[in-house]
């Protein structure tokens, strides 16, 4: 059986990005919208999300422009008391799949294609149901939008990357919650987010931590979630601390120490210079639990798991024979070369600014509908880079530093984006004159060039 549907905007991929993309358009354009997905609804990764996990960020820094996640509420009890509430797995994918039946299937503009693949054959664009094997004809007025040029890759759809031998146990993070069995000792192997949530989600179980053992191929800076706020003081006070730190140093390790001794970035181990540098946020409560791991393995990359040892590409770590693995080291964020966003075969959705994907997403489709041609498009919205390493952060903060310049200079941009909630340097136009937020704003412009310069000289790019 086969059909053929005629829609202006055919977006592949219904995750955070392709969502956000998606609510801004309609919200600006007189357009019609189909959507793919493999999966059986919105949200993306966040359907196959390990069961604990949190949004690492506040709430209102996620989802879709037209619709706040959450109350915007400021926690008033437990470790985080003080900042901005965060989103549990549940929560955001109830939330995604609110934004699809309470605003784009009432709007009549939004048709969803779900539990389907997308393929492309010659000119044509083919949706194939993966339930029924039924084959969607679609065709294209305007544009085709790839929403997943920046999918990330997670433990639960993705096998491990070394061998795993009979006999050994190896469980995706997934498993955490309902482990085989009952071990004696928790491998983890990973050094970013994915890891350092399973060890504090472990350790609040009531885990100790002498029954953990950490393989952590690199140690990682991460950002002190304090000053990561929906607040324009807290956010761009951040930011000029950042720009104060580059200007000044005298190499991008100098900086990075700078920036912990000012409260913006932590590290796990003191004692250790970090190389990792994709800077999730995380909360001193979190940290305390990280650090009260003694048994750190610093020995390179897992190539091999046998029961009662693992092979590192650094040596052979022996475990015992009931250790269970758990495997959080799935690339997670993706790191493709950055391509412009509007070309002439579709739309490839990427960050403009410093992170914040829903953001970038609701930004380029604000863009699509209200530019006329993909020249002004893309000189206003220049894609930016993912980090991992200190080199690609400072990058990521030059390309994103400028865009902000580029896009902020167009007053109905500047308009919009400081009404979306979704902007983390958004200033409502009612605190403006407030003395605080003059303060921040004038020793933000004091540092922002010689910051840039800085930034420019560490990442290796002309400034």
């Amino acid at each position: 059986m086969s059909r053929t549907v005629d829609t202006d905007y055919l977006v592949i991929g219904a995750g955070a990005m392709g969502m956000a993309f998606t609510d801004a358009l309609i919200d600006h354009a007189d357009a019609h919208v189909t959507m793919v997905d493999r999966r059986h609804g919105p949200g993306g990764h966040w359907l196959d999300a390990y069961p604990f996990v949190r949004l690492h960020q506040a709430s209102l820094f996620y989802g879709v422009a037209s619709t706040p996640l959450g109350a915007g509420t400021v926690q008033c009890s437990g470790p985080e008391t003080g900042l901005h509430e965060r989103a549990s797995m549940p929560e955001v994918c109830a939330y995604y799949d609110a934004v699809l039946h309470r605003r784009f299937l009432p709007s009549g503009r939004v048709a969803p294609l779900f539990g389907s693949d997308y393929q492309r054959d010659g000119s044509e664009h083919v949706v194939v149901s993966r339930i029924s094997g039924e084959r969607t004809r679609v065709r294209v007025r305007r544009r085709v939008v790839d929403a997943t040029y920046l999918a990330p890759t997670i433990p639960a759809t993705t096998p491990p990357p070394f061998a795993v031998a009979d006999g050994a146990r190896v469980v995706a993070v997934n498993r955490l919650a309902d482990p085989p069995g009952s071990p004696g000792t928790y491998v983890i192997v990973g050094s970013g987010k994915t890891a350092t949530d399973a060890i504090v989600w472990l350790i609040g179980g009531g885990l100790d931590p002498d029954r953990i053992v950490w393989i952590r191929p690199r140690d990682p800076w991460m950002l002190n979630r304090a000053v990561v706020q929906p607040d324009p003081v807290i956010f761009l006070g951040m930011g000029a601390t950042i720009m104060e730190a580059a200007a000044e140093a005298d190499s991008v390790d100098a900086m990075f120490a700078r920036l912990e001794n000012d409260g913006v970035m932590m590290r796990i181990d003191p004692a250790v210079v970090p190389t990792m540098a994709r800077t999730p946020t995380l909360a001193a409560w979190e940290l305390d639990r990280l650090r009260s791991v003694e048994r750190v393995v610093r020995l390179g990359h897992v190539r091999a798991v046998r029961p009662g040892e693992i092979d590192l590409t650094g040596g052979i770590l022996t475990v015992p024979r009931d250790a269970l693995v758990v495997h959080c080291a799935a690339a997670g964020l993706q790191l493709p070369p950055i391509l412009p966003i509007w070309d002439p075969d579709c739309i490839r959705l990427q960050t403009i600014r410093s992170g914040f994907p829903c953001f970038c997403a609701a930004l380029a489709g604000y863009v699509e509908a209200t530019r006329d041609n993909d020249y002004e498009r893309n000189r206003i919205c220049p894609p930016n880079v993912y980090s991992n390493s200190l080199a690609e952060w400072s990058l990521m903060q030059v390309r994103g530093t400028r865009a902000a310049r580029i896009y902020g200079a167009e007053p109905d941009i500047d308009a919009w984006a400081n009404r979306c909630a979704l902007n983390p340097a958004r200033i409502d136009p009612a605190r403006r004159e407030e003395p605080d937020v003059k303060a921040v704003l004038t020793r933000s412009s004091a540092t922002a060039d010689a910051g840039l310069a800085g930034l420019a000289r560490f990442a290796g790019v002309p400034s």
